[in-house]
């Protein structure tokens, strides 16, 4: 029978389906009221390299996989889709495309996060004196009020991450976008955005804060778009969508694509939604996230922090090509640390190599690599963050890499918590949905909710406990890896790779 379809008799809608549209992989599982997951589906993301440097996402490929893998998932738990209560969506974050507003047809395709198009833009704007000017008002305004709403602009300095550089660099080069701008024609949206929208038929145009908040462009401190930053860059304030909670009825899929008009219930960006996944609901508990990126979040609370550092990486793995040999026999892995030095241009290198280093060495030295930038980030959160951090629990596919997960345990000589289910992104889209499905009368509540007891807590958790530095003798190891880096930068200098 059709998913879409319901029998006489068929069970009330307490279902929740929760989707993660990641960098790698688009994941769907559907959820009972236990949280316990009754069907699963997944597809690889196709991304498309058409210049050196530049990654994009084909939005209609993307949307085809977005709807496969829910039709697949509850078709999977053998359920119908008139039996879920709500639809939560996890997305990657950064990733952005523009559109007609009226046809709804895009500009161009998904930017991703991970794209170099506007490297020469943002070695352009970081090294211009307009940037140190505002650097010096910020500071200024800083010292004489004491608000944290100027630290942020006192050390503004651009990266290729940034959605706002490469939304520059689309008003600059698409000609199409910027004429429809000018009529108050073109809408911008992150992945979330651009589903809402395409789910509800062009009836939904909006974001959630979280989303918004890792663009670059959306001011924390205010909760709104930033306009003195889209003055700078020349981007439209008219382009942007209403920003609403996280967990919020969006309104309902539109009956044709799955059958049934289902209720969107919340959105949310990946790290947000596997923190909430992680259950860290108070200050001081710490979700670190390591997949494509390593990500480590802080609950502060209400309070907000601003830092004037952040780093990010990719991984490899193995672990048991890591556990074969002793140690890395001295050879070095350097990540290119291009946030962290804004040099969009950095790559990776391997120091320390020798005639005796072997495919193992090389795998290992990439493996510790990724625990100590772990031990770095932990370091500046502690210094930064000023609350005390309490539990620190780890998702992400490379957190199923034991000798990873030791490693940093040890490093940063704190416990580490894991779930037995990784896909924690897609668990807080669903938890995020079920609590905006939730009615005031209890039986309209979507999660089972025993007696003394959380569904938020049932999860399974396995404790990596502290050992005494099995995987490496010191944390001066640590300030190695950083000695390198700087001596890899200074031998080559930046040459550029995009087009």
């Amino acid at each position: 029978m059709p998913c879409g379809q319901q029998e006489s008799g068929a069970a009330p809608a307490r279902y929740v389906v929760g989707v993660d549209v990641g960098s790698t992989v688009v994941k769907c599982h559907v959820y009972d009221r236990a949280a316990a997951v009754r069907g699963s589906s997944c597809r690889k993301v196709e991304s498309l390299y058409p210049r050196p440097g530049w990654v994009e996402l084909d939005p209609e490929v993307l949307w085809s996989q977005f709807v496969g893998v829910i039709k697949e998932a509850v078709q999977a738990a053998g359920l119908h889709m008139s039996q879920i209560a709500g639809l939560g969506i996890s997305t990657q974050r950064g990733t952005f495309i523009t559109w007609h507003k009226r046809t709804g047809k895009p500009f161009h395709n998904f930017i991703s996060w991970q794209d170099l198009r506007s490297a020469e833009l943002v070695n352009s704007w970081n090294k211009s004196l307009l940037l140190k000017v505002i650097h010096v008002i910020f500071t200024v305004l800083h010292f004489l009020t004491g608000n944290d709403r100027y630290v942020a602009p006192s050390f503004l300095t651009f990266s290729t991450q940034q959605t706002s550089m490469k939304l520059s660099w689309v008003f600059k080069n698409i000609h199409e976008a910027e004429e429809a701008a000018k009529k108050n024609n073109c809408c911008f949206g992150t992945v979330d955005t651009w589903l809402l929208y395409r789910l509800t038929k062009g009836s939904v145009y909006a974001t959630d804060y979280s989303n918004a908040s890792a663009t670059g462009v959306f001011e924390p401190f205010m909760k709104c778009w930033n306009p003195t930053l889209c003055n700078l860059l020349s981007i439209p304030m008219s382009i942007y969508p209403p920003v609403k909670d996280t967990s919020f009825n969006f309104g309902s899929a539109d009956s044709e694509i799955f059958g049934v008009p289902i209720p969107i219930m919340a959105v949310v960006a990946d790290q947000q939604s596997a923190m909430f996944g992680e259950c860290c609901f108070h200050p001081g508990d710490v979700k670190l996230t390591m997949g494509t990126g390593c990500f480590w979040n802080v609950n502060t609370g209400e309070h907000l922090f601003a830092s004037q550092r952040d780093l990010f990486t990719n991984v490899d793995e193995t672990e048991e090509m890591a556990r074969s040999i002793v140690d890395s026999q001295g050879v070095c892995f350097v990540p290119g640390f291009q946030v962290s030095v804004n040099d969009p241009y950095l790559c990776a290198s391997f120091m320390g190599l020798k005639p005796s280093t072997t495919r193992n060495h090389l795998v290992r030295a990439i493996l510790e690599s990724v625990a100590f930038r772990n031990k770095l980030l932990y370091d500046i959160i502690v210094k930064k963050v000023r609350i005390p951090l309490q539990t620190i629990r780890a998702d992400g596919g490379v957190s199923n890499n034991s000798f990873v997960m030791q490693m940093t345990s040890d490093l940063i000589k704190k416990k580490i918590e894991k779930p037995a289910n990784a896909d924690m992104s897609s668990l807080g889209a669903a938890f995020l949905a079920g609590l905006a499905s939730e009615g005031p009368a209890a039986e309209s509540t979507v999660w089972m909710k025993p007696k003394g007891t959380s569904v938020y807590q049932s999860c399974s958790l396995e404790t990596v406990p502290v050992k005494q530095m099995c995987c490496c003798q010191d944390s001066k190891q640590v300030d190695a890896v950083g000695k390198e880096f700087h001596n890899v930068k200074n031998m080559f200098p930046s040459e550029k790779v995009v087009g």
